[in-house]
């Protein structure tokens, strides 16, 4: 495996960990911890870090997590 990939693969398990722990914060509404963790991982996903690991748009990635919760 080529070093570029595992850069990329470590990339992708660090944005999975972020959108698995906001999903889970997003599942107790009220909760403070929750809230804190929902707001650690906001900041993360509009940060000049994530831009550096990923494409994505934070703002799209964050309304349509939210959006599973609404279901």
């Amino acid at each position: 495996m080529s070093l570029e990939r595992n850069y990329e693969n470590l990339a992708n398990a660090i944005i999975m960990q972020a959108v698995k722990d906001y999903r889970n914060a997003l599942k107790k509404p009220g909760d403070i911890e929750s809230a804190k963790v929902e707001r650690e991982v906001k900041r993360f996903f509009r940060s000049g870090w994530f831009a550096t690991l990923t494409d994505i748009d934070p703002e799209s990635l964050i309304v349509g997590l939210d959006a599973e919760v609404e279901l």
